[in-house]
């Protein structure tokens, strides 16, 4: 099993709209996992590392937000033994990945997690993403990294299901037709199983270059998808459109092809 969260602003923290309880009920009902492993855009690299801290930091790695902001903490332990396991999985993989005693966790972690574990009761460990990091390879990478799945450890590709910060509006509800156009396009595509048709999003989808000027955010999404196959059910979660562009969704990508109870399915 993998999951996609939309991590939206850093306000994510302190304003839960729509995404936030529905990710704290959806932490209730999963099986608690020994750890999660989380790919970011906020922690990009030269290469590929993988976090193996015993008790990550929290990093506030934004400006301009309300002071309360930069004094919220996660104190959640790291899991070294499984972090290793990642790395060997990465090296067999043909990648080159370097272990990082120091890193911590970067506020696309951080943030989405507070409101799935809330309790900071599950240890968490990174995989950065490398900067040259396309749509096939992140693909790639979920599916190099899936066999931890068989360790515990729940694979979540944090990003944004839209995410063109040039058209935010604070706290604007009305959500732009553009951003609930491309969402509805991945929605069809993640229900149908549609493998190759994700993976070229950013070149077919409606409105794709509008949704993200820039591709970051959006390559956590197939991280999380390669990691349990694209015809893996498990369900929705409709995040709703914050501040007017940027999508909310979390998807549940479950390789068993059972349902989790109290997701909803997807939209015809």
């Amino acid at each position: 099993m993998s999951l996609f969260v939309s991590h939206g602003a850093p306000t994510f923290a302190l304003e839960p709209g729509l995404a936030g309880p529905a990710l704290t009920d959806l932490g209730r009902r999963l099986p608690k996992p020994e750890a999660v492993l989380v790919v970011s855009p906020h922690w990009m690299t030269t290469g590929i590392r993988v976090g193996f801290s015993e008790k990550p930091a929290t990093i506030h790695d934004f400006s301009g937000f309300p002071p309360e902001l930069y004094r919220m903490e996660y104190p959640v332990s790291g899991h070294p033994a499984l972090a290793g396991k990642a790395l060997a999985l990465l090296e067999a993989a043909g990648w080159k990945p370097v272990a990082d005693a120091s890193r911590g966790l970067d506020h696309g972690a951080w943030v989405p997690l507070m409101h799935l574990f809330p309790e900071a009761s599950v240890p968490v460990f990174q995989v950065s993403m490398p900067m040259d990091l396309d749509s096939e390879s992140a693909w790639q990478l979920g599916e190099a990294l899936q066999p931890l799945e068989h360790d515990g450890v729940l694979i979540v590709g944090s990003g944004s299901l839209t995410h063109n910060l040039h058209e935010v509006r604070w706290r604007d509800r009305k959500a732009s037709d553009y951003a609930r156009e491309f969402t509805d396009w991945v929605r069809a595509n993640i229900r149908e199983g549609n493998q190759q048709q994700l993976i070229e999003t950013l070149k077919l989808a409606p409105h794709a270059r509008r949704a993200h000027p820039t591709e970051e955010h959006f390559l956590p999404l197939l991280v999380a998808a390669g990691a349990a196959g694209i015809g893996s059910s498990g369900g929705l979660i409709d995040g709703g459109i914050e501040h007017g562009v940027l999508a909310m969704d979390a998807f549940v990508f479950n390789r068993e092809a059972t349902w989790i109870g109290g997701l909803s399915g997807f939209p015809n």
